[in-house]
């Protein structure tokens, strides 16, 4: 029998539906151990984000892994108030979830971090799919966490597509741009998955029947919230179907698809006061020598996968799934 391994990872989210998707897709994961979860506000409140993330690992059957809620405002200005038009009232499409009996801890998303980068020195992958408050506040905690991580995957930025909060700003950088330029400008590996790559890769009808249709739990929640999602989308893609941000970035940070375009280049983030306030600006002038090496550059930015992603995350959780029922099963 082939034993699983799986690195460490920390997962810094504002649990809204596609960081359920991610959230679901980490734990089926047999490349990654989920050993602790920060929220920040984004798509809804820090504490709403938490609130969310436990009940959906309670209802993954996962209730040991420690939240952590982190910063409530960015760094500069107020937290907005969350994008209920996109995720819903309680940021997971309406739907209501058994509440777990579990409370946060009582230490922060940064404290948290750095603690679990102590633990795991040099093997803990950090992925960050919310604003990057949190980062940038773990950063300042503890000066040598880019040597202590060994990676971290961002979903954030876009490089040559356009934003989807302003004409150049994708929604995570531009909810606190300071947070995100420190956390860019630390010296460690960084992924960044843009809206390059994540709009263009689509989760259908047909996908979301298929999670519907199990006798899973977490499947038919994930199911639900994503026929709200899909509404959203629907004047954006033209149909009902989404865009699969957070998934794609949490599939990246485990190796679990095949990247066909992701240079490594230099990149900054705009945090002026004026219209580009948010922007990455990816260095991508290697583009028509299919991107040379530049000195001192340390942000993979993927712009194309080599495969069909929808696939490979339906296939991952079922998996995943399937084999839980089979431990379940008594035995004849």
């Amino acid at each position: 029998m082939t034993q699983r391994t799986a690195a460490p990872f920390y997962l810094d989210c504002d649990t809204g539906i596609d960081d359920a998707l991610a959230l679901a897709y980490l734990l089926a994961s047999p490349r990654a151990e989920l050993v602790g979860i920060g929220t920040v506000s984004g798509n809804i409140s820090a504490a709403g984000g938490a609130r969310n993330t436990l009940d959906l690992l309670s209802l993954a059957g996962h209730p040991d892994i420690p939240v952590a809620v982190g910063a409530h405002d960015p760094q500069v200005g107020t937290f907005h108030g969350g994008a209920p038009h996109v995720h819903g009232d309680n940021g997971i499409g309406g739907v209501d979830l058994p509440t777990s009996d579990r409370e946060p801890i009582e230490a922060t998303a940064a404290e948290l971090l750095v603690q679990l980068a102590h633990q795991h020195a040099g093997e803990l992958r950090v992925v960050a799919i919310g604003p990057l408050t949190n980062i940038a506040e773990a950063l300042r905690l503890e000066p040598k966490l880019p040597e202590l991580v060994a990676e971290i995957t961002i979903m954030g930025g876009a490089a040559m597509a356009p934003g989807n909060i302003t004409p150049v700003a994708e929604a995570n950088i531009a909810n606190d741009p300071e947070a995100a330029a420190e956390v860019l400008a630390a010296s460690w590996n960084v992924t960044l998955v843009p809206l390059d790559v994540t709009m263009t890769n689509v989760f259908e009808e047909s996908h979301r029947q298929e999670l519907l249709a199990s006798e899973h739990p977490v499947s038919q929640a994930l199911g639900e919230m994503l026929g709200y999602y899909f509404g959203f989308y629907i004047d954006i893609f033209g149909r009902a179907c989404s865009a699969m941000h957070d998934p794609l970035a949490a599939a990246i940070a485990v190796r679990g698809v095949e990247l066909a375009v992701a240079p490594t280049v230099r990149v900054a983030v705009d945090t002026t006061n004026g219209p580009s306030r948010g922007q990455t600006v990816c260095d991508l002038r290697g583009l028509y020598a299919g991107f040379p090496a530049q000195s001192g550059a340390r942000c993979q930015v993927v712009l194309e996968l080599g495969e069909d992603f929808a696939p490979h995350l339906l296939g991952t959780m079922q998996a995943a799934w399937l084999s839980e029922e089979q431990v379940a099963a008594p035995v004849a």
